[in-house]
């Protein structure tokens, strides 16, 4: 059939009217190697630094990480075993970025933000970036408000205060998981939205810290984010950021919350392996040269913001693990000096039986009484003082104090008898108001006559009874948050009540000071 010009003619009319001469520039690169969860790009020429790029082929996204000369190295967050040499990429334009807000609170996401509970799809429209610049100092105020851990160690002698970075530091099975866990249980009645990070943990450990939270009536109101050692070194490094990101959403909110880094030592290894891999040089001890850099610009987003700005703030505990004790080793000695003080677990203590294992005299918090209600300062003046002084004498009690003058002797019985008040069974956080009447006891001398071995028998018979006998009297040091002198009489004599009709009646209280 023979084709007339007329029909050629309005196909070629049609054809320029419909077209559009508007062009798409694409960045486009190819993959010239790939392994361990890095591609080695050449083109990108324009990409920028955290920009998002895919991989179209396989439908797998990368994160620019290294920014070489003639290459750029890109993180490949996902699995890259599909992609191959060769393979297209293509820049987009976009910072890395999660989703965050409501939607996530009781959800189990990986560092994407991706859900890995089986709960389905998180649904919100709602992202920020991984990486921000923290808030200035115009915009921050000063911490002052108490963050519960429901530790009488900590709250008593360390506080931590609501916007906060105070480092959990010791050796490895010392503990350091166990009270951060502590610290998100004592949050179920608060309103402090805690935000777990679980960095190259075993995914059994994972599931275990899930479950207790769970068990705890806690994990409803919490967030846990996911790199476990099986994933890429390059999820694990991006995972406490994802989780920053999600916290600073409560706090531009005027929220409050609370994130956990466990641990930034394995943040730091999942750092010197991507960039050894991107071919950064080491530095001191293997490790590159700006993880200082790295740590500081993650943990200074943490903050209180000022009134105007909200008032939320973005509390952080991060955990890092020392060999041998050894808290001046690189990552350790930079992170202290990032933090606003230190909680350290002393393995001698821990083996001792003493848990949690805090070492007061290398344990401190900047913030120190600021944090704390006027009640805890009330009881808890001189406790840490006591403490330290007994421990310079301890190594004396070994070989008994019947030789030493009385005023010696007298300290070192406190002083065992605080460090049993002190110790705490894992997953108990106890309210603020029953820490202050158990320290209030013990501080008054209703524990000098009762044997070291049966203290604890005495503070659980003791803390039961107030809570039956005096509701109310805990109740009113929990809203006024400060010991007037009638609440103080009225502790002395439910206390001596409660004394006098116990099997340790026979051992009387000293005058409260």
């Amino acid at each position: 059939m023979a084709v007339r010009a007329t029909e050629i003619s309005d196909l070629i009319r049609r054809g320029i009217e419909g077209y559009d001469d508007t062009t798409t520039m694409t960045n486009v690169g190819t993959v010239v190697s790939i392994g361990d969860g890095i591609a080695n790009v050449y083109g990108l020429s324009n990409v920028m630094a955290s920009e998002l790029v895919e991989f179209p082929r396989t439908n797998t996204t990368g994160l620019a990480f290294n920014l070489a000369e003639d290459s750029v190295g890109v993180l490949v967050l996902g699995d890259y075993r599909a992609i191959e040499e060769g393979d297209e990429v293509r820049s987009t334009g976009q910072v890395a970025s999660v989703p965050v807000g409501d939607a996530l609170i009781g959800r189990v996401v990986n560092a994407l933000g991706e859900p890995i509970d089986g709960k389905g799809p998180i649904v919100t429209d709602t992202r920020r970036p991984i990486e921000v610049i923290a808030p200035g100092v115009i915009k921050r105020a000063n911490v002052d408000q108490p963050v519960q851990t429901g530790i009488k160690a900590i709250d008593a002698m360390i506080p931590i205060g609501r916007g906060q970075r105070e480092l959990i530091i010791g050796d490895r099975q010392t503990g350091k998981t166990a009270v951060a866990l502590d610290t998100i249980i004592n949050q179920r009645d608060s309103d402090i939205i805690p935000i777990y990070v679980a960095i190259g943990q075993k995914q059994a450990q994972v599931a275990q810290a899930v479950r207790v939270l769970e068990e705890q009536g806690v994990l409803n109101k919490s967030i846990v984010v996911v790199a476990s050692a099986a994933d890429p070194a390059t999820q694990q490094y991006i995972a406490p950021f994802a989780g920053t990101a999600m916290g600073e959403e409560f706090m531009n909110d005027g929220r409050h919350a609370l994130i956990v880094y466990d641990d930034l030592s394995k943040h730091a290894q999942a750092y010197r392996e991507v960039s050894l891999l991107t071919r950064r040089p080491p530095g001191r001890e293997a490790y590159p040269g700006d993880v200082f850099y790295l740590h500081s610009r993650l943990l200074e987003r943490s903050a209180r913001l000022s009134d105007e700005e909200g008032g939320g703030t973005l509390t952080s505990l991060p955990i890092i693990e020392t060999q041998a004790g050894d808290v001046s080793a690189y990552i350790p000695t930079n992170v202290i000096s990032i933090t606003d003080g230190q909680i350290y677990l002393d393995p001698d203590l821990f083996y001792a039986g003493i848990r949690p294992a805090i070492n007061v005299g290398i344990s401190v918090s900047r913030v120190g009484g600021a944090a704390q209600v006027k009640a805890m300062r009330q009881v808890a003046g001189r406790l840490r003082l006591d403490l330290a002084q007994y421990r310079s004498l301890a190594a004396f009690a070994q070989f008994g104090t019947s030789d030493l003058d009385p005023a010696t002797r007298r300290q070192i019985e406190t002083g065992v008898r605080m460090t049993e008040i002190l110790k705490q069974g894992q997953y108990q956080p106890m309210p603020v108001e029953e820490q202050v009447v158990d320290l209030w006891m013990a501080g008054n001398g209703y524990l000098d006559s009762v044997p070291v071995d049966e203290v604890k028998a005495f503070e659980a018979e003791y803390l039961d009874y107030m809570r039956t006998a005096h509701p109310e009297l805990l109740q009113t040091i929990a809203q006024e948050a400060a010991l007037s002198d009638a609440t103080i009489d009225a502790l002395r004599q439910a206390s001596d009540a409660f004394k006098a009709g116990s099997r340790w009646a026979s051992s009387g209280a000293r005058a409260a000071a």
